[in-house]
């Protein structure tokens, strides 16, 4: 299970652990230095404190007391006989060179000084695993307080990280304890500034699920309404046709029915194709937009020839143009318009289809020869159930959803629909930003 708080514990540990390691790692090399400096004096100490007078040859089998584990010295004449050694065998070498260097030796590398006093060359050798010892103890004696002080800051970094985490337990609580109709947003007054841009995220969300719910609730109000009306038509059709007394009443009765039929079934596919297009449903790809309106317009060729409608399309040298979106549901919003066209377009009209490209993206425009909409309803018959003055005259077969489906898919694919009156008829103008 991933922990914001095992998280922090777990990197602070690690970073402060890295922090003693590297500062012990620096503080040895300080001490380090600082010996070689301390040892190198003390060599140049011993070496000065010789006496200048000639060093007599060592007794053959005479064995001097050695000086100090640590340090080795011997001494030899101009024509390099040694005549004393510190310890009962020489292990160093003879070095020429005065001054100090660092040579093999056993156990390791040493670190040897060499000066000439009188007609003798005096050398004096030092490990230097015994500087490195040293310059250890210096600093793990620096750094075992610290060491020490670890669990209490270990302590420390677990009350500041309990403490830095009690607004997002306190926001998780307040989360926690609401109801799925409560969606009042999130207080943050009192939140740390880091944790605000995910209230502030949270808080949209609900707002925007409020919106979605009480358009939900409007919608399912207005299709009970709507749905109410036909339904009791059908009941009535359906009384009427049990007590029809001939054959010919009982046959217009049946047809009445037939025809509240379709039109309660229309009104149910059109709420739940409504229902399908709510955002986030359906899913975008590129579409070229030309060979979509042929298939719609193909679709409705036999009802535009029933009806005399002179019904074409326009796209010029933009057969290629794509936009994104989804092919089923913008189906749906160019079938709805073109119907409607058809639909109010008197017999022997003129629809016609252009496509083209401009600043805003790409624009798609439907023109008819019908009677148009009052300034008034325009934005009007974009609600749900809404039918225009202009329609009054047409047989009922609408149910006021067409329009609403088209700004609704629209609105899935950030377009904009918009109707004017022209001399002609009402123009549909549909623009879709470039993809």
């Amino acid at each position: 299970m991933n922990s914001i708080r095992r998280q922090l514990l777990l990197w602070l540990a690690l970073g402060l652990s890295a922090g003693i390691f590297l500062a012990g790692l620096v503080l040895y090399f300080q001490a380090r230095e600082e010996a070689n400096d301390i040892f190198d004096y003390q060599m140049r100490q011993i070496a000065a404190s010789l006496p200048r007078q000639a060093f007599a040859p060592i007794a053959p089998g005479r064995d001097l007391p050695d000086l100090d584990d640590e340090i080795m010295m011997q001494i030899w004449n101009s024509n390099g006989t040694v005549i004393y050694h510190s310890h009962s065998t020489s292990v160093m070498p003879q070095q020429a060179e005065l001054g100090f260097v660092d040579v093999p030796g056993p156990g390791g590398m040493w670190r040897v000084y060499s000066a000439q006093i009188g007609n003798t060359v005096v050398q004096v050798s030092q490990p230097q695993s015994a500087r490195k010892q040293v310059a250890a103890q210096m600093a793990i004696k620096t750094v075992m307080p610290l060491l020490l002080s670890f669990p209490l800051l270990g302590a420390l970094i677990w009350i500041a990280v309990s403490r830095g985490l009690a607004p997002v337990q306190r926001a998780a609580a307040d989360v926690q304890s609401r109801d799925m109709h409560t969606l009042t947003p999130i207080a943050d007054q009192h939140l740390p500034q880091e944790i605000r841009p995910l209230t502030h995220a949270f808080n949209d969300l609900l707002t925007r699920l409020q919106h979605a719910m009480q358009a939900q609730r409007a919608f399912v109000a207005d299709a009970a309404h709507e749905l109410r009306t036909p339904l009791t038509a059908l009941r009535l059709q359906a009384q009427l046709a049990e007590r029809a007394t001939d054959e010919a009443e009982r046959r217009g009765a049946f047809a009445d029915l037939k025809n509240g039929l379709e039109r309660a079934t229309h009104l149910v596919h059109q709420l739940l194709t409504l229902a399908r297009q709510e955002p986030g449903v359906q899913e975008l790809g590129r579409i070229a937009l030309a060979p979509l309106l042929q298939s719609v317009l193909a679709e409705l060729a036999p009802l535009a020839a029933e009806q005399e409608i002179d019904l074409g399309m326009n796209a010029g040298d933009h057969l290629t143009m794509e936009i994104q979106g989804n092919a089923d549901a913008l189906r749906i919003l160019f079938n709805n318009l073109l119907s409607n066209a058809l639909h109010y377009t008197p017999k022997g009209g003129v629809v016609d289809v252009a496509l083209q490209r401009t600043e805003d993206g790409v624009q798609v425009t439907i023109q008819d020869s019908g009677p148009g909409i009052p300034e008034q309803e325009r934005e009007r018959v974009f609600d749900r159930f809404y039918r225009a003055t202009s329609a009054a005259s047409q047989p009922a077969t609408g149910s006021g959803l067409g329009l609403a489906i088209v700004r609704q898919i629209a609105s899935l694919h950030t377009a904009t629909v918009h109707l004017d009156n022209t001399s002609q008829g009402l123009l549909a103008t549909v623009t879709f930003p470039a993809a």
